[in-house]
């Protein structure tokens, strides 16, 4: 099929490369010039496996083309919005400007029977709107909603391959249109779930919010486990242990973050205030508030660690990213614990495998290497906060010879406690004795 994305960042960028990849004609839309000039030459504007080789070989072949000029978007059959919905400064609701804005535009080049599907994460209740708005400016198209569900560091996959289809429409064209976009997955077995525009809307949120309390509710036993003594890794495994619970999304450590999941519940708990349901989501804002505490217990933690200050200590700090396999530092925990330390005086250096040039761009006042090795040296506190492979790996008995002290705090609880005192560390973990 002929389809456009408007909209290149990560979800849009992805998204597109992977619609070509299945054969479909693609032409991807975004006003950031410097954005479409390195995606038409092959290259991401972010780190994200296995997106290079897709995007090479999709514009190589012809299938895949991208502009800054809305009007190219013209003629195609199919239109996915795939822009952003930051969060409001000041406030927890979605900015809906960039939706809003794209969706104006593409109004006047929309073909006979063309039919525009949303992909943006938006509060329940805007696929309504933008129908009615539709109907009003270009009855001749129609509108379907078509929620994401992108793990970063594992997006081309679940492009490619997702876990299920969610359908928000009101008729059985834009069904059937889609159902021919996604047609391999289908084939291939992918569950597809026909709904409403708000059922749509809100399955998106509803995960982000259920995920995010599963992660709180973990972070938050780790607390009573430090209080107690007990292990809350072993407590994780054991009721992880349950079908009706499962283990996914039960490590504890130092939280949630990214451009995803906080911003999300957020914005839910903002429109459930707006629709006068503020009290059915309000649990939300304790798993917020758990989340954003568990950074401040790792600095508390490395404090302690220190004998009570961390001013003029080196500390290490290992990673900056909110997750591995990824160069994503929006709302990361890991950088936010480096700027709280460097806050308080302590002499930070950084290290990731992917996310230094971003995180340099928020925040220039911390020093950085690429090197594990070289923020490790002469190291007085090791805080391990982003989970990279090659973190988990570390030999403590061979870096045990680079640091000044032999302290780590193992913010995300990876690695191995046994192994680590026995190489002389003084180790300590988020809820493990």
């Amino acid at each position: 099929m002929r389809i456009s994305v408007i909209g290149c960042g990560y979800l849009g960028a992805v998204h597109a490369s992977a619609m070509a990849e299945l054969g479909h004609e693609v032409i991807g839309i975004d006003v950031d010039e410097r954005k479409i000039a390195a995606l038409a030459a092959g290259r991401p504007p972010f780190y994200e496996p296995g997106l290079p080789e897709i995007l090479t070989s999709a514009t190589a072949s012809g299938r895949l083309r991208f502009s800054t000029d809305i009007a190219d978007a013209a003629g195609a059959e199919v239109h996915f919005l795939a822009v952003g919905t930051p969060q409001v400064a000041g406030s927890g609701a979605a900015d809906l400007g960039y939706v809003d804005a794209a969706f104006e535009s593409l109004l006047p080049y929309l073909a006979d029977g063309a039919l525009i599907v949303g992909k943006s994460t938006v509060p329940v209740g805007t696929a309504g709107r933008l129908a009615e708005r539709l109907a009003a400016g270009a009855p001749h198209a129609s509108l379907a909603w078509n929620p994401e569900f992108l793990r970063e560091g594992f997006a081309v996959k679940d492009t490619l391959e997702p876990d299920r289809l969610v359908y928000g429409v009101v008729d059985d064209h834009a069904a059937s249109v889609l159902d021919q976009i996604y047609r391999a997955a289908i084939e291939a077995g992918t569950p597809r779930i026909v709904t409403d525009y708000a059922t749509a809307e809100l399955v998106k949120v509803a995960a982000n919010s259920f995920l995010a309390t599963k992660i709180s509710f973990i972070n938050a036993m780790s607390e009573i486990a430090d209080a107690t003594g007990a292990d809350v890794t072993a407590l994780a495994d054991a009721i992880g242990h349950d079908a009706r619970i499962g283990r996914r999304f039960l490590n504890a450590g130092v939280g949630f973050g990214g451009g995803c999941l906080p911003k999300d519940i957020r914005a839910f708990t903002a429109r459930a205030e707006e629709l006068g349901r503020g009290d059915a989501l309000g649990f939300l804002k304790e798993v917020d508030a758990i989340n954003l505490r568990q950074r401040q217990r790792v600095v508390d933690l490395a404090i302690e660690v220190l004998g009570g200050s961390v001013f003029q200590r080196k500390v290490a700090v290992l990673g900056v990213t909110f997750k591995p396999e990824s160069d994503d530092v929006r709302d990361s925990p890991a950088l936010d614990v480096a700027v709280q330390l460097k806050g308080l005086g302590a002499e930070v250096v950084a290290t990731d495998p992917e996310g230094l040039d971003n995180a340099r761009l928020r925040h220039p006042q911390l020093d950085y290497t690429s090197s594990t090795h070289e923020a490790l040296r002469d190291a007085e506190l090791v805080v391990l906060v982003t989970e990279w492979r090659e973190y988990r790996a570390l030999d403590p008995s061979r870096v045990g010879g680079l640091v000044a002290g032999r302290r780590i705090i193992d913010g995300r609880n990876v690695l191995d406690p046994v192994a680590w005192r026995s190489a002389g560390w003084q180790y300590r973990g988020l809820g493990r004795p």
